[in-house]
């Protein structure tokens, strides 16, 4: 069922085509170029008017989701790209491209227009250099405020050695805001890993046990991968990599880097290997949920003998149907471009009995999981009506995945732009509406089924497949080469929502630009908004019910 509007807003035909030109038209004189990237066409605008042009294609054409921000330098310019779509239908694009000056770089914050903004700014500060008029809070944040330069920058120093030096905390409410007679403290929670799901500090202001205030720290587990995958050619180097970035359910990684460089060099994947690209992603999209379900059940009322070790005992069998067909339990590295490294393990009908097996059992472990957690009245207690987050604040935040969806957010990128075989496949997208702990927690369980019913079709097409139509991978040069200037922004659906991945080539065998959209960068952004307001414990849960992963988060 098509989710379109019936009069299609400004700049989009009837046949849910854009139209640039009338676009343009729409901005008006604060355009004063245009652009042509491989899957959306892209209008450059002036720095000063970034909340005019963002306000604009928001509220009268419809480009209601601020997917990303890229943000680059060239030799005679800085350069900030707002990827943007709409959360109806991703497939309608459009790239507002900023360019600031070479000397001082300044352009207008899209910040109070899209809260998302927020972070990717003050990301594009820290690494990049590019400075955002009215934004609130232009800091650092992945690397410490007395860094000296900019990563990210074209005449940066590797070998420059930095001094870090530390400062003083400061309660950020003691001079202002504060209830008469109330008396609030600052507190440290982390940074430290068992509760936080990786390394990250929450600097949290607390009015009794009610939190007041809170700022998640991130960059502690900043690796750099953006950088190492331009230093990697596009044939093998950068799918390993993907592997790291959500490192609980990976598969799905290695499809957004994929895509990504497949769509920029113009490549074929055989409709086998989309099956089997399919069944693989849907396997390691289970992977994180199981995971999840435990790590929550941990997070909100500390049962590790009993939940945690359910959920690890479903997720092992997981792993085991992954490494007979990857040779790997964690870092898979199953993609290649244009198709994947090897057909099934063979012999082929004991492994499709292990698989089948496996999903005949499901049934009954997702009625367990009811029993243990979503009966329980203490999980019941923690998490129904705590951390609540409405649709339009998850739609600022760009909250997607579970996170968006238990919000009301009908949006997945599986089906709302298709690639692989989701398109031929009788499946469901998962929502509910309460935005609360426990619906996020629920639209995952729920989720499992479906990838269950995914991976249940693909084994069915596999197993009738013609023998000698079983191809894996299309013919991919040896060395890839795309054009140089060629740009693409492409998308897939992670188990925390939509990863995204932009690539500028520059005529060689390596990428000249490599960003990263991570889900869980957004999801953790909206945290604030989940647990202001609420009991200190309610915000350990609501951190536990967003399922971030930091090396995710930091990239």
């Amino acid at each position: 069922m098509s989710r379109q509007e019936e009069t299609p807003p400004v700049g989009v035909t009837a046949e849910d085509e854009i139209d640039y030109d009338e676009l343009e038209a729409l901005l008006g004189e604060h355009v004063i170029g245009r652009e042509d990237h491989v899957n959306a066409g892209g209008v450059v605008i002036r720095p000063d008017a970034v909340q005019d042009v963002l306000s604009t294609l928001k509220d009268e054409a419809g480009f209601d989701h601020l997917s990303c921000l890229t943000a680059q330098e060239y030799e005679d310019r800085y350069e900030s790209i707002y990827h943007m779509r709409k959360f109806d239908d991703p497939t309608q694009e459009v790239n507002v491209i900023v360019p600031a000056s070479k000397t001082g770089p300044v352009s207008e914050s899209a910040e109070p227009v899209f809260r998302t903004a927020d972070w990717h700014e003050r990301e594009a500060y820290d690494l990049v250099g590019i400075e955002y008029q009215d934004h609130p809070d232009l800091k650092r944040i992945l690397l410490p405020e007395t860094w000296t330069g900019h990563p990210l920058s074209l005449d940066y120093d590797q070998d420059k050695p930095q001094i870090v030096a530390y400062r003083a905390h400061e309660n950020p409410l003691q001079d202002h805001h504060n209830p008469e007679g109330s008396n609030t403290m600052f507190v440290n929670i982390g940074p430290h890993h068992p509760a936080t799901h990786g390394v990250l500090h929450l600097k949290t202001v607390l009015d009794g046990e009610t939190v007041a205030d809170l700022e998640p720290d991130i960059g502690y587990l900043h690796r750099c991968e953006e950088q190492m995958a331009q230093q990697g050619t596009y044939r093998y180097q950068i799918i390993p990599y993907s592997d790291r970035w959500d490192y609980t359910a990976n598969m799905p990684n290695e499809w957004g880097v994929a895509r990504a460089i497949e769509s920029l060099a113009d490549l074929d994947v055989p409709e086998y290997a989309q099956v089997l690209r399919t069944m693989a992603t849907e396997l390691g999209r289970m992977l994180g949920h199981f995971l999840a379900a435990g790590t929550f059940a941990l997070d909100t009322y500390g049962d590790f003998t009993a939940i945690f070790m359910y959920a690890m005992r479903d997720r092992e069998k997981v792993q085991n149907i992954l490494e007979d067909l990857t040779g790997q339990r964690m870092m898979f590295y199953y993609f290649r471009l244009g198709g994947v490294a090897w057909d099934l393990p063979e012999p082929r009908d004991e492994w499709f009995d292990k698989v089948r097996d496996f999903l005949n059992d499901l049934p009954g472990t997702i009625d367990e999981y009811h029993n243990l957690f979503t009966e329980n009245e203490i999980f019941q207690y923690r998490t129904i009506d705590t951390g609540v987050i409405s649709e339009e604040t998850a739609k600022q935040y760009g909250c997607t995945g579970p996170v968006g969806r238990a919000s009301g957010v009908d949006y997945d990128v599986r089906r709302d732009d298709p690639y692989g075989y989701y398109d031929e496949l009788d499946w469901d997208v998962v929502t509910a509406t309460e935005g609360d702990n426990y619906s996020r927690f629920m639209c995952r369980l729920r989720e499992i089924e479906e990838s269950a019913r995914i991976v249940d079709q693909c084994i069915d097409l596999l197993e009738d497949w013609p023998e000698d139509e079983r191809e894996i991978q299309s013919n991919v040069p040896r060395t890839l080469r795309p054009e140089a200037g060629k740009e693409v922004y492409e998308t897939v659906e992670i188990a925390k929502g939509e990863l995204g991945v932009y690539i500028r080539s520059d005529g060689t065998n390596k990428p000249a630009r490599f960003k990263i959209r991570s889900p869980c960068f957004h999801n953790l952004h909206a945290l604030p908004e989940m647990a202001e307001g609420e009991y200190v414990a309610d915000m350990i849960a609501s951190l536990g019910s967003l399922d971030i992963v930091l090396g995710s988060v930091d990239r």
